[in-house]
């Protein structure tokens, strides 16, 4: 076309023949054969390059000569690759000379090409392996359109090997299409939403993906709410509290959660829970008092660790809900794994062991990650035994593990939470701020679609809501009154987040709805 523009877009960065040659490719790959070739008719452009194009010619008509030729030929074309795309012509035309019982040739033209490709001896002799081994099939027998089709599979995997714009790479408008995708739910800070992201408009969630609103207060504590957790089908909650109790809470089909057991043993305040893999058992663990377990159907305790001796100070159960480990605040204690029957299976104590103020099993059961001493944090590999040391400048609090395994975040007295990877490949943490700590434990967990959340508690009687990207809070939720020592996200309901606080109630929040309601309140 004359005086057609070769550039698109409103900044003018698509280049018009690229564009076309990358549509083409797609109405080929979905199976439109005739949509693209009118395309390349009325436009003008071709699909395929010209050296493409004669590569292809040459490789199913067995022109071996021109093919190599064409090859060394080709510009920007990088050494290795130009190898590797040689070395895979040759093995093609040595098959054919052979299986046609030419060895003079197919000699003739290893003698000459293969020094060209200044090869490495490995390289050379896996090129004579190849040979010998052609030399052993049934050469002879393969028929012509066994050689035809072995001649489009070599075209293909060029195809895949030579740069662009020789070749495009496969599926490239698909590639775009999804890389811009994800850079909008990447810079949507609100995204919380497993629905597909539709292509006609840009991608923006609003608040509405996200829990801001107070939906329920549940009251049955008669004091200060230490812990709370979800458990792992997202069907129950877990509180304890300082009144010496736990509790466990259905959630119903309607968000709403009403009472399933008061767990009531404990002579102490109890400070953590910690439900089985399976959520067919949770632990409570006593203020410096025991550990115990109990049934989540009938709400028994089936069994007592350790003794009025033993300090538990966090615990963690593995992937296989037949065993639990648990870290003392005695550093003669140091950490323990038991099973269900309370047998001491293995463990972690010495002169050297410090005091373990938390610890977590990640969900795939390879690392141990615990808190010592205030401000160190210890991955240990149950593996192999590997362990890595992390020192924190400020006091931590508390630690949190994400499901996938892969993050850990923890609580500073800093007023900061610090994420990092398990797999320690980041130089630094990303940190968040903005929340309020600085005397009280206070803990944070992830939340949200793939984890891309993280909330926390605070000594000013409010949740935080960060976007993991985003260091400051997108979200700063109000409505407790004193201070919020636990937060946890629902995993199976994303728009579900609880939160437990000193003025003795627990907070389930939604998301935001056009007509106010008024909260209810539950404390049977």
């Amino acid at each position: 076309m004359e005086n057609s523009p070769t550039t698109l877009g409103s900044k003018g960065l698509i280049n018009k023949h690229e564009f076309l040659r990358v549509i083409m490719q797609c109405l080929y790959s979905l199976g439109y054969k005739k949509s693209a070739s009118c395309l390349e008719i009325e436009s003008g452009v071709r699909y395929k390059s010209i050296e493409f194009d004669l590569l292809e010619s040459q490789i199913l008509s067995g022109d071996w000569d021109d093919c190599i030729d064409t090859l060394n030929k080709i510009k920007d074309v990088k050494d290795d690759t130009r190898c590797s795309v040689l070395f895979l012509v040759f093995k093609q035309c040595f098959l054919e000379y052979l299986n046609r019982g030419d060895d003079r040739l197919a000699l003739s033209v290893l003698q000459k090409w293969v020094p060209t490709l200044h090869m490495s001896n490995e390289t050379v002799h896996k090129l004579a392996y190849n040979i010998l081994a052609l030399k052993e099939m049934e050469l002879g027998k393969l028929d012509e359109d066994v050689i035809s089709e072995l001649r489009k599979r070599l075209v293909m995997e060029l195809g895949k090997q030579l740069p662009p714009p020789i070749v495009l790479p496969e599926r490239r408008l698909e590639h775009l299409v999804e890389t811009s995708v994800t850079a909008q739910i990447d810079s949507c800070i609100y995204h919380n939403s497993q629905d597909a992201v539709l292509l006609y408009e840009d991608h923006c969630c609003g608040r509405d993906q996200i829990p801001t609103e107070t939906v329920q207060i549940l009251t049955a504590h008669s004091n200060e709410v230490w812990f709370i957790q979800f458990s792992n089908n997202g069907e129950y909650l877990a509180s304890s509290s300082s009144d010496c109790t736990a509790i466990i809470w259905k959630v119903m089909d309607n968000d709403k959660l009403t009472m399933k057991h008061v767990l009531r043993s404990h002579q102490n305040p109890v400070s953590f829970v910690a439900w089985s893999p399976d959520d067919t058992k949770l632990l409570t663990c006593g203020n410096l008092e025991v550990l115990k377990l109990w049934d989540v159907e009938t709400g028994t305790c089936k069994h007592t660790f350790g003794d009025h001796g033993f300090t538990v100070s966090s615990c963690a159960w593995f992937p296989d809900s037949k065993r639990i480990v648990c870290g003392s605040s005695d550093p003669e204690k140091g950490i323990c794994m038991w099973d269900c029957d309370g047998n001491e299976m293995k463990a972690w104590r010495g002169m050297r062991m410090p005091k373990v103020l938390d610890l977590a099993v990640t969900s795939d059961g390879e690392n141990l990650i615990s808190i010592f001493s205030d401000k160190e944090i210890r991955i240990l590999n149950l593996r192999t035994n590997a362990e890595q040391k992390i020192l924190e400048e400020h006091s931590i609090t508390s630690l949190s593990v994400s499901i996938d395994s892969k993050f850990f975040i923890v609580n500073l007295n800093s007023q900061e939470i610090h994420l990092r990877d398990v797999a320690r490949k980041w130089a630094k943490p990303l940190k968040y701020t903005g929340h309020k700590q600085n005397k009280y434990v206070i803990r944070s967990c992830f939340g949200g679609i793939n984890s891309m959340f993280i909330a926390s508690g605070s000594e000013n009687t409010q949740v935080y809501i960060w976007n993991r990207q985003s260091s400051t809070p997108i979200e700063v939720l109000s409505g407790h009154s004193m201070t919020v020592n636990s937060v946890s996200w629902n995993p199976k309901r994303p728009l579900m987040l609880a939160s437990a606080s000193d003025d003795h109630t627990i907070r389930i929040w939604g998301p935001s709805q056009s007509n106010k309601i008024q909260p209810a309140e539950t404390s049977t």
